[in-house]
C-alpha cells in the first residue's frame, strides 16, 4: 500500500509514525510532503524560543526529517501539495526549491495541512517586518528580523489571544517597547470571561506592555522595505516589527478544491476514526479538521497540538490495521504571561449562553500552598455550572506559580460530567508545600454548589 501525508508536523507525522509502527516497509510505503524546512516540531514553543527561555531552536524539534527517514518514511521538505485528484488517487506537489512538479499515487491519504493565520489584506506585506506565528519557519523569520541591524526597538502585537499575549511577553524579554492591540474590551476574550481577562490585562500592563483594548487597525505604514507604523482610528503607532495574533482558520483550501467535505467551522469533516466522511481511504487530522465539543454536542474547531497529535495517532493506528477513535474535545488550554498563569476548560459564560445552557457561576480567591508556607501565591478560580443539575460546564484559573495545572483536575471533572457537589468530595492531595488543606478546586466547588442550590 501507498500512504501519502500532506503536512509534516504533529498530525501528519504522528499518523505516519503510527502506521509505520504497525506495517513494515514491505507492506506500506509512506511519503510525506512538507512545504517548510522542519518536521515534528513544537509550534507552541516558538514564543519561548524567541523570548530566550528556550535557547536553541532545535530543542523545539521532536524528530528531524533524517530520523523519520531512518524509520522508513520518505520525507520531502520544501514540497507544497497543490492538487489532490481523488479520481486518479494521486497528489500533485510543487518543489519549492528546485522547481517542477511531482505526482504521487496513494491508496491512503492523510490531510494534515494545519491552520493558517487570519491575515487581513492590509497585513499582507512581504519582507517588511510583519509576521504571523504559525510554523517554525515563521519563528525563524521573526528571530532573524530581531537580530538584524538596525535592531527593532518597538513592537506592535495585533490580537490578544494565546499567540498575542505570549509574543508580547517574548518581545518584552527581547528588550523591545511593546504595544498590544485587542479589539475586545480585554485580552483573551475568547478564552476567559471578562472578569478574568481583566486580571490578565492588569498583569500585562505591570509587565510594561501597553495594552489598548477596543482597538481596531486600519492599515500599516511602510518605507524602504520595512514597517514603520500601525494605523488605527485613534492614531498612528510607531512600529519596527508587527506580530499578527488575530487567530487562525483551518487550512482547507486544497481540501475544498478536491471536493472533501468541510463543516460549519471551516474544518474538514471526519468520523471518530478520523476518516474523511464519504471519501474512501482519505483521512484528516490536526488543525485543519473540525471535531465535536463534548459539552455542547456541536462542531468545534480547537487548534491545539495536543489534539493534533492524538488525532494523527488515531488515523495512523487505523491505517495500520488497528482500531482507535478520537471522541472530541472540551477546550482545555493553558498559557502564561510572565509569571501570571491562565487556564480554562469547558465553556466560558458566553459559550454556555450561546449553547442554550442556564447556569450559575462562582469565583473564589485562594492560595497555591498553605498560607503560612513560604511561596504561597494567590489565584482566582471561576466555575460555571448548569443551573438545574449542577454539572460542571466550565472552569477558569488566573494566578501565579502552581495555579494553572489545577485546571487538569477540573478538565477530568468536566469530561466525566461531574456535578460541582460531587466535586466537593474529591480526594485531592494535601501537604502545606503543595496546597491548603482545602484545595482551591474544592473551595470553588463548594461555592458553586451553594450557587446551584440558591438558584433552585
Amino acid at each position: 500500500m501507498r500512504l501519502v501525508v500532506i503536512g509534516g508536523d504533529a498530525a501528519g507525522m504522528s499518523a505516519a509514525s503510527q502506521a509505520r509502527k504497525r506495517l513494515g516497509e514491505d507492506d506500506l510505503a509512506i511519503t510525506v510532503f512538507e512545504r517548510g524546512h522542519f518536521t515534528s516540531y513544537s509550534a507552541c514553543g516558538i514564543p519561548y524560543w524567541i523570548g530566550g527561555a528556550v535557547p536553541d531552536r532545535d530543542k523545539l524539534v521532536a524528530r528531524t526529517p533524517e530520523e523519520h527517514r531512518k524509520a522508513g518514511i520518505d520525507v520531502r521538505l520544501r514540497h507544497e501539495v497543490v492538487g489532490i485528484d481523488l479520481d486518479r488517487r494521486e497528489v500533485v506537489a510543487h518543489d519549492l526549491t528546485g522547481g517542477g512538479e511531482t505526482r504521487e499515487p496513494f491508496d491512503h491519504l492523510v490531510y494534515g495541512a494545519g491552520a493558517v493565520p487570519v491575515t487581513p489584506e492590509w497585513a499582507r506585506v512581504r519582507d517588511a517586518g510583519v509576521f504571523g506565528v504559525q510554523t517554525l519557519d515563521d519563528g525563524q523569520a521573526i528571530h532573524d528580523w530581531l537580530d538584524r541591524e538596525p535592531r527593532p526597538r518597538r513592537a506592535v502585537v495585533i490580537g490578544g489571544g494565546y499567540i498575542g499575549v505570549e509574543m508580547a511577553e517574548a518581545m518584552v524579554l527581547r528588550g523591545l517597547d511593546v504595544t498590544l492591540l485587542e479589539k475586545s474590551p480585554q485580552p483573551m476574550a475568547k478564552t476567559v470571561d471578562p472578569d478574568m481577562g481583566a486580571l490578565v490585562q492588569k498583569s500585562m500592563r505591570a509587565l510594561g506592555v501597553e495594552v489598548l483594548t477596543d482597538a481596531h487597525v486600519d492599515g500599516l505604514e511602510t518605507a524602504d522595505g520595512r514597517v514603520r507604523a500601525v494605523v488605527t482610528p485613534g492614531g498612528t503607532l510607531p512600529a519596527d516589527v508587527v506580530v499578527l495574533g488575530m487567530g487562525v482558520r483551518p487550512n482547507t483550501a486544497l481540501a475544498r478544491e478536491a471536493g472533501l467535505p468541510v463543516g460549519p467551522t471551516g474544518g474538514v469533516r471526519t468520523d471518530l476514526r478520523m476518516r474523511v466522511e464519504g471519501v474512501e481511504g482519505v483521512w484528516a487530522a490536526g488543525d485543519c479538521v473540525e471535531t465535536q465539543h463534548l459539552l455542547t454536542g456541536r462542531p468545534a474547531h480547537v487548534p491545539l497540538g495536543t489534539h493534533a497529535n492524538k488525532q494523527g495517532r488515531v488515523a495512523g493506528i487505523n491505517i495500520g490495521g488497528g482500531y482507535a477513535t478520537f471522541p472530541g474535545v472540551i477546550g482545555t488550554a493553558v498559557t502564561k504571561v510572565c509569571d501570571l498563569e491562565v487556564a480554562r476548560t469547558g465553556l466560558t459564560s458566553k459559550e454556555a449562553h450561546a449553547a442554550g445552557f442556564s447556569f450559575v457561576t462562582a469565583s473564589v480567591d485562594s492560595t497555591s500552598r498553605a498560607g503560612y508556607y513560604p511561596g504561597a501565591e494567590m489565584m482566582t478560580i471561576k466555575l460555571i455550572a448548569e443551573r438545574r443539575t449542577g454539572v460542571l460546564l466550565g472552569a477558569q484559573i488566573v494566578g501565579r506559580a502552581e495555579a494553572a495545572k489545577r485546571i487538569d483536575a477540573l478538565a477530568v471533572a468536566a469530561w466525566n460530567r461531574m456535578t460541582v457537589e460531587e466535586m466537593t468530595a474529591l480526594d485531592l492531595s494535601y501537604a502545606p508545600p503543595f496546597a491548603p488543606v482545602w484545595d482551591p478546586v474544592l473551595i470553588a466547588a463548594r461555592k458553586a454548589t451553594e450557587a446551584v442550590h440558591a438558584s433552585l
